[in-house]
């Protein structure tokens, strides 16, 4: 299992993302979640070299695609969706395999529809990927009214063949339950009877405390200032034998990245 941040560690000094690399492996990790969320801003030249530092020093990275994506959207909203998660595809997947996305929201539309629309407009974005050798994830989100609960996450990603990024924090916190030991394991069990064995064994997977109401996720809190049983998780990922690479998203990013490995490092748990 391999243990990183979303986002250049905050103790980096050079806050470029070859920067953040260096500093990943400085710090004992071995992940990092490169984040466009506010665009797609990294040229070709920068990708390449990004690529060769990340390969030279054995740390995966994966893409954060931009926030404003919404593939629910009708119009000029839908075809800026579209451009930006293949602008994304074409940078990102120069140094990563994995472009993580959040699919959109509900609007006005019933699940169902929401759902379907959403398939049908990511249909030929899988295949672009597909071509360029990326997996695009959807992740599961924090809020009621966005598009990604658990359940329809995994029908998109067993009807497109795609895989997904399981949000720990964010199912919690829509949810307000899935807390403990034996609630890690059902979704764990969830994704297994769903979309295969193999999916556990190249997860990816996000972890952060939060704060959460009864609209769902408020935002992202430290892990020991939470009520998020990081432990229980962990002791479930042994359990069922899970691999792949967890992406802290707590504010104190590579503190509670370098925790979580230390405790995985660990033969037992408590």
């Amino acid at each position: 299992m391999r243990f990183g941040t979303a986002g250049v560690p905050n103790s980096s000094k050079d806050r470029s993302t070859v920067g953040g690399i260096r500093s990943i492996r400085e710090l004992g990790l071995d992940a990092m979640e490169v984040q466009f969320v506010r665009g797609v801003k990294m040229g070709l030249d920068t990708a390449k070299q990004v690529k060769e530092v990340a390969e030279s020093l054995n740390v995966k990275l994966s893409v954060h695609a931009p926030y404003y994506i919404n593939l629910n959207a009708d119009g000029e909203k839908l075809k800026g969706s579209i451009e930006r998660l293949k602008k994304t595809v074409e940078i990102g997947g120069i140094f990563a395999e994995d472009i993580v996305f959040h699919p959109g929201y509900y609007l006005k539309h019933s699940k169902e529809t929401a759902y379907r629309r959403i398939r049908d407009n990511l249909k030929l974005i899988v295949e672009f990927g597909r071509d360029r050798g990326v997996m695009l994830r959807p992740e599961t989100t924090g809020k009621p009214t966005q598009f990604g609960d658990l359940e329809e996450t995994l029908k998109l990603c067993q009807e497109l063949e795609i895989l997904p990024c399981i949000d720990f924090a964010h199912i919690h916190a829509r949810y307000r339950a899935f807390n403990s030991y034996e609630e890690f394991c059902q979704i764990l069990e969830i994704v297994e009877n769903t979309i295969g064995s193999k999916a556990l064994k190249k997860l990816h997977i996000h972890v952060s405390g939060i704060e959460y109401g009864l609209k769902g996720e408020k935002r992202h809190l430290n892990l020991r200032e939470s009520d998020f049983r990081y432990e229980d998780l962990l002791r479930a990922f042994k359990d069922f034998k899970v691999d792949g690479t967890v992406i802290v998203e707590s504010p104190n990013l590579e503190e509670d990245a370098k925790m979580l490995k230390m405790l995985w490092s660990q033969k037992s748990l408590k």
